[in-house]
């Protein structure tokens, strides 16, 4: 039996329009939308160089990030939870 702490996070979740632009269309566990967003981030070149905690985000994520153009890692799983219902 898994963990039941786990299952909220595998839970499919609904994922905004916005977020869908980057990482496809839901639903799908928050633990594949993080997956996918690395994905994103690592094929964009968006990891900043000096900082790595740090995002720098394209135009479709500032739209995720709500218009900001660097957020942490940790800022980061802050603002796509406001994406995924």
């Amino acid at each position: 039996m898994p963990a039941k702490s786990n299952s909220a996070f595998m839970k499919p979740m609904n994922i905004s329009p916005e977020l869908a632009e980057v990482v496809g269309k839901g639903p799908m566990p928050r633990s594949e939308v993080v997956k996918k967003l690395w994905v994103y981030i690592k094929a964009n070149k968006l990891q900043d160089e000096k900082n790595k905690r740090n995002i720098n985000a394209d135009d479709k994520l500032k739209k995720v990030f709500g218009g900001k153009a660097t957020v942490s890692m940790f800022e980061m799983t802050k603002l796509v939870s406001k994406h995924l219902s």
